[in-house]
């Protein structure tokens, strides 16, 4: 990585959901609100600032990561993806968003984007999670409003639709 001094400004230079995109940041601003106020990807929230509450997930190539954790010049020439980038582009959602939708897994909404971009990651590595599984990973995002109860069942589902995809590619 370039050093840079604290007074100057950087371009970062990054693909945002698929689209190259570049904005200026000061070399401690952190990529949440990079995202947030540089790019518009408000669909990142920032909750406790500290990566506990998980609510500012992203993905970073491929890996779940804390954007509040994360400074903006990290993100230099990385692939971003945010919760924007999870429908398609006319909107449908993917099966994950549809099991969030199916069972009323989201009440406020401002932890979803967070839990759904960490188990966008989860699933990818690991597609038949047991329940147990899906909780140990849940347990680091906090959820003031649902008490659990439909984000499991929604993620279950969503485990589900992805057998169900894997075994219908395999005939």
């Amino acid at each position: 990585m370039r050093r840079i001094d604290k007074d100057q400004r950087a371009r970062i230079r990054l693909t945002l959901n698929g689209r190259a995109l570049s904005a200026e940041a000061e070399p401690r601003m952190l990529l949440s609100d990079f995202l947030r106020h540089s790019l518009g990807a408000t669909g990142t929230h920032v909750g406790c600032e500290h990566g506990v509450c998980g609510c500012c997930t992203v993905l970073i190539d491929g890996t779940a990561v804390r954007s509040c954790l994360t400074l903006a010049v990290q993100a230099e020439g990385r692939d971003v993806r945010t919760v924007e980038s999870l429908a398609a582009a006319d909107g449908t959602l993917n099966p994950l968003q549809r099991a969030f939708q199916n069972h009323h897994a989201l009440q406020c909404g401002f932890c979803t984007p967070g839990i759904l971009m960490s188990f966008t990651d989860y699933l990818a590595r690991n597609p038949r999670p047991s329940e147990a599984d899906i909780r140990d990973v849940l347990s680091g995002h906090l959820c003031r409003c649902t008490g659990y109860a439909g984000i499991v069942s929604a993620l279950l589902e969503a485990a589900g639709y992805r057998q169900s995809s894997e075994s219908g590619s395999k005939s």
